[in-house]
């Protein structure tokens, strides 16, 4: 071969490897400080706004949004297959109609494909859906900013950052948040659904295989120690070229608003550094802010108009006095929690008698539609004569209030007016789940729908013992509180009853409250609940639902029966099936579900605490996580024990099967059927 042909020849082949790499030579670095003549591949909601915001969704319900950078970029060293190192840096924001309601996350993505087709909605973030989460073969790389909590996925809460690893259950997460550079590195919270534009450093170290991401808010620079940390080789996740973008969601409400406002990104070093000042402002989300000029000075008074002026003046005046409200100066931090009653007086469209749910002891119950956001209410009007310990107790409404969960009915907020207190709650169109298993629907609950509620209502009181910031122990747990949203997906609501403390430490002993028939006998040796005796309502709960029957009935001879211990009888015969309700059906599927159901139940229903499960293993054992426990040593003569140790000295009577919401306290709770369509 002569010289000059060689020559030629490694001429040819420098100019096709210059070609196959003419796409990612060119895309190694890129930078925007607004996206007004950006040219990214957009689907989905996403688009560019006029002003340079990248909007990846609006407040369109179940949809999704996706921006990526038209090209690929080569991630891999072609010698060795190694990842190269990477960094990028980008500022975002996520907004609300209604401040109170927070919806789903985003994230920044790194995929082998562009547009990420087989992403759902909802708490998958557009990214992974039920099929492919956790599949090796999904080779994508992503940093979530989650505003959702889904103990399943590992979430520490609702407001959290996680590195995602071919699943949307994170390698390592943390609550948002930053280091202080200016107070020795401590610790600052951030609130992901503040509204307000932050800013994520992402850096891989394809030689010591190491990530790191870092939070602050825009006005910070960057911390020097990240609020993520993980040692991991990326080599195998990612293919030698990959697609860099943004995913968002929204779910099955009106919500989140996701913007990215400014993007650097750079293979092989540092990416730019933003200019912050350059980038667009977000825009106005909600309603806007009434003006609160109510007066109209006239140029030319006469006669006449000033007679109309008076009456006009006095129209005014007692308009005001109607619609006046109690607001002190200790309420004025509760912002959004805290609503005008002049909306709810429109919401409820006077609060007439057309959109009443129901009343009882505790109040009335009506239906709303918000003027502005249009989401439908249910406002609850409580008297509260007495001004003793109200600071305190709309301090824990409001607490509770930020409880935020699937199977949870949500406090929206509350409002103070003269004599009464006003607490809006999510409404739930098919009411509560009582009416659906000892009344007369015209749509009775098969067994599939009804293991779901439970399942729910599992998750949802999971949540509450040791997902949240605070021990929260709801003290009321029966079918007649337990609603169903369109979906007839299950919530555990009112919370009236239901008491905080914090973890690590004991609950404060307090009076008996509750219904019969769900009331662990301990509640009465020593006026303490704790999360065993919710435990306790719950196992009543589980055989009330499985059996369609209320845990204590009066029968035709006047004998009172008790749902746990004829249960308890069947299974000690071992003909436990006969106790369910007999309109379940008797597939094999639906007996096997039953039967863990029922003694699932029994063992919540322990007369001794320590020995029921639980909640994290409740949800266990409902998933098939975790086997049942053994139940050979079970041995529960339930009425005798319990009357004898824990109900002698108490003299109040038994619900009935048509009383079944008698409280042992004066201060007897609504249902939150009444929050419900059921009239």
């Amino acid at each position: 071969m002569s010289i000059a042909y060689k020559n030629m020849l490694s001429k040819v082949m420098l100019m096709l490897l210059l070609v196959s790499n003419l796409e990612s030579s060119a895309e190694l670095n890129f930078t925007y400080n607004g996206f007004s003549s950006a040219n990214l591949s957009l689907n989905g909601l996403a688009n560019i706004a006029r002003n340079g915001l990248l909007e990846l969704t609006n407040n369109t319900k179940l949809s999704i949004g996706h921006a990526f950078h038209p090209t690929r970029i080569n991630f891999k060293n072609s010698s060795n297959g190694t990842a190269l190192s990477f960094s990028t840096s980008f500022v975002f924001a996520i907004l609300s109609d209604v401040p109170a309601l927070k919806g789903h996350g985003m994230a920044f993505v790194i995929a082998p494909n562009l547009g990420l087709r087989e992403g759902s909605a909802g708490e998958y973030l557009g990214v992974f859906n039920s099929q492919n989460d956790g599949k090796s073969t999904n080779h994508i790389f992503a940093i979530e900013i989650d505003t959702n909590y889904v103990p399943v996925f590992n979430d520490p809460n609702d407001n959290h950052v996680g590195i995602d690893i071919n699943s949307i259950s994170s390698e390592v997460t943390s609550s948002a948040g930053y280091h202080d550079d200016n107070n020795n590195g401590a610790f600052r919270s951030l609130s992901l659904f503040s509204g307000k534009a932050m800013q994520i450093w992402l850096e891989y170290d394809g030689s010591n295989k190491k990530i790191h991401v870092t939070l602050a808010p825009t006005k910070v620079a960057k911390p020097k120690i990240p609020l993520l940390s993980l040692a991991h080789d990326l080599s195998p996740i990612l293919d030698e070229f990959m697609y860099v973008g943004f995913s968002a969601c929204t779910g099955s409400v009106l919500e989140s608003h996701h913007y990215v406002l400014g993007w650097s990104f750079s293979i092989g070093g540092q990416a730019q550094e933003l200019k912050i000042s350059q980038i667009a402002r977000l825009p106005h989300i909600g309603p806007k802010k009434r003006s609160m000029v109510l007066t109209i000075v006239l140029p030319v008074i006469s006669v006449v108009m000033f007679v109309l002026a008076f009456t006009s003046l006095a129209f005014f005046i007692r308009r005001k006095r109607k619609l006046a409200e109690v607001v002190e100066d200790w309420e004025r931090e509760y912002g959004p929690q805290r609503f005008k009653y002049k909306d709810l007086h429109v919401a409820t469209k006077g609060f007439k008698d057309k959109e009443l749910l129901g009343s009882g002891g505790f109040g009335r119950v009506y239906r709303g539609i918000l003027p502005n956001s249009k989401i439908e209410i249910a406002v609850k009007r409580v008297s509260h004569e007495s001004r003793q310990g109200m600071k305190e107790f709309v301090a824990e409404i409001v607490s509770m209030g930020r409880l935020r969960h699937r199977n949870l009915v949500s406090l929206l907020g509350y409002c103070r007016r003269k004599g009464e207190l006003l607490l809006v709650y999510d409404y739930m169109p098919n009411g509560s789940l009582d009416r659906y298993i000892h009344g007369q629907p015209k749509v009775r609950l098969d067994w599939k729908q009804r293991f779901q509620v439970i399942k729910g209502v599992a998750l949802g009181l999971f949540y509450l013992h040791e997902g949240w910031e605070q021990v929260v122990i709801h003290r009321d747990i029966k079918a007649s509180n337990v609603l169903l949203d369109a979906d007839f997906n299950g919530r555990l609501g009112d919370f009236g009853l239901a008491r905080l403390y914090d973890h690590g430490t004991d609950p404060e002993t307090t009076h008996v409250v509750g219904t019969l028939g769900y009331l662990a006998p301990e509640q009465f040796r020593a006026a303490k609940a704790t999360p065993s005796s919710d435990v306790f309502s719950f196992g009543a709960f589980l055989l009330e639902v499985a059996c369609g029957r209320r845990p204590i009935e009066v029968n035709a001879d006047n004998e009172e029966i008790t749902l746990v211990e004829w249960v308890f009888a069947r299974w000690r015969e071992g003909q436990i099936l006969e106790a369910a309700d007999p309109n379940l059906g008797s597939s094999k599927h639906v007996a096997e579900e039953v039967d863990l159901v029922l003694k699932l139940g029994l063992l919540c229903s322990h007369i001794e605490p320590s020995a029921r499960p639980s909640m994290r293993q409740v949800v266990q054992i409902l998933e098939r996580e975790a086997p049942l426990p053994d139940m050979s040593s079970l041995r529960l003569s339930f009425k005798t024990r319990m009357f004898a140790r824990g109900f002698e000295d108490i003299q109040m009577p038994y619900p009935s099967s048509s009383n079944s919401g008698s409280m042992l306290t004066q201060s007897s709770t609504v249902s939150d059927m009444l929050l419900s369509g059921g009239r």
